[in-house]
């Protein structure tokens, strides 16, 4: 895929690996549990077969995704997410909060497993060990930049 967006931002780097369509719906799919290709391929009304296996290769190029052979013949296989491609679960719980707020016709909550509840994001110092409110995004010096 081709960086669309030449921006030094951290939202326009992500969207370079994850913005194209149908990427984090493939993501959410594969955290779920649909892990094969016909899984995900019939769980994504629409995708087609050639789309989705780009897709997937180019996910496992960037380290979100690992692909592991469970048949020989004919050759299949079932994907995983990475760490990295975990770590966007609370991405997709913050897009689920957005679209309980803003969307007119919604389709999933976040609750509290124990009890039913909705739940919001709130955000940790680990340094005062508590839950602040108080955040703002800062720039990073030249040193501190880093490609992991």
């Amino acid at each position: 895929m081709k960086d669309r967006y030449p921006i030094p931002c951290n939202i326009a780097q992500s969207l370079n690996i994850i913005g194209d369509r149908w990427t984090l719906l493939i993501i959410h799919e594969i955290l779920v549990g649909r892990t094969t290709f016909n899984e995900i391929k019939k769980a994504l009304d629409g995708l087609s077969s050639k789309l989705l296996s780009e897709r997937l290769k180019f996910l496992e190029a960037q380290g979100l995704v690992v692909s592991r052979l469970y048949s020989d013949h004919p050759p299949r296989y079932c994907y995983q997410l990475t760490d990295s491609g975990k770590d966007l679960e609370d991405v997709f719980h913050a897009l689920v909060l957005w679209g309980r707020r803003n969307l007119q016709k919604c389709y999933k909550k976040l609750v509290h497993r124990s009890c039913g509840h909705e739940v919001e994001i709130a955000y940790h110092c680990e340094h005062c060990a508590r839950q602040v409110e108080d955040i703002e995004v800062v720039e990073l010096a030249a040193e501190e930049r880093s490609s992991v």
